[in-house]
């Protein structure tokens, strides 16, 4: 029987170094190079490396209505970044129920078109809702700052799937636009995956351990692109973050319990020959 186990054991490991490996194969052939990447490898209890990230302010979006600036919602063990959303028992003098985790990479990172790979695993407490996405730099003037954002990866309360999205200004303002911008794999996301996404002037592809799971593409109708139905043409920023629901499609978060994302490494790649 132990035989038995420790032969399974060598499979699956065997396994996780060959998606690993064919999946970096994929990015170091052709014409790709590693433009930007962070395997967190600073000292237990430090904070994530300053240049390149800061934490996010707290607004009024539901992701970031609780967001915390104190050591406890983040901070780097065992060469992971670690995000928390926690029962507030720590800061007296701020009424959120719970202080919640988040940084980006604005105004020290952004990049247009590429490829972007992050290794992480989440929990599966009611109200869970981390991510991993990205989002638009603020154009000049002289041009429409119309919305958007690029979800790598997100995850809803219990569910066994990982969620990918993108939202541009007309998926914004027009539910009804028809062109499918959420895409699902059923994974159990409390288990290391890598996820990514491929993109270019024309389209937005998303990967779960390698494998292909949806794909928005830039509209060829005029009328569309006038209405902001591809605003992915400009600079974006990367976040990380730990959040919780607020009751609305079942996310109901137990504010007694402690949440936790947990990322291992993160890379962008981009085209060396093109911009594209």
């Amino acid at each position: 029987m132990k035989l038995l186990r420790m032969i399974t054991m060598i499979f699956l490991t065997m396994l996780l170094v060959s998606d690993t490996t064919m999946m970096n194969a994929q990015i170091r052939t052709g014409t790709y190079k590693l433009v930007f990447s962070d395997e967190f490898n600073q000292k237990n209890g430090s904070q994530p490396d300053t240049t390149k990230w800061s934490r996010c302010p707290r607004t009024q979006a539901i992701w970031a209505r609780w967001i915390s600036d104190v050591k406890e919602t983040v901070f780097i063990r065992d060469g992971k970044l670690i995000c928390r959303a926690i029962p507030n028992t720590v800061a007296p003098e701020d009424t959120a129920a719970m202080l919640t985790g988040a940084v980006y990479s604005k105004n020290k990172f952004a990049f247009q078109y590429g490829k972007v790979m992050v290794r992480l695993r989440t929990n599966l407490l009611p109200g869970n809702f981390p991510a991993a996405w990205m989002g638009g730099i603020t154009l000049p003037q002289n041009r429409p700052n119309w919305y958007g954002e690029i979800d790598i990866f997100e995850s809803f309360g219990t569910k066994k799937e990982s969620n990918h999205n993108i939202h541009s200004e007309l998926t914004i303002k027009n539910r009804h636009h028809q062109q499918k911008n959420n895409f699902r794999k059923a994974v159990n996301v409390h288990r290391w995956h890598i996820y990514g996404i491929e993109w270019d002037r024309e389209k937005v592809i998303w990967y779960v351990d390698g494998v292909k799971v949806g794909e928005y593409a830039k509209s060829e109708d005029p009328q569309l692109l006038s209405k902001g139905q591809w605003t992915f043409d400009r600079p974006f920023y990367l976040l990380l973050n730990q959040s919780v629901g607020d009751g609305s499609h079942g996310l109901v978060p137990d504010v007694t319990k402690t949440y936790e994302t947990q990322f291992d490494w993160i890379r962008v790649y981009q085209n060396t020959h093109t911009n594209e």
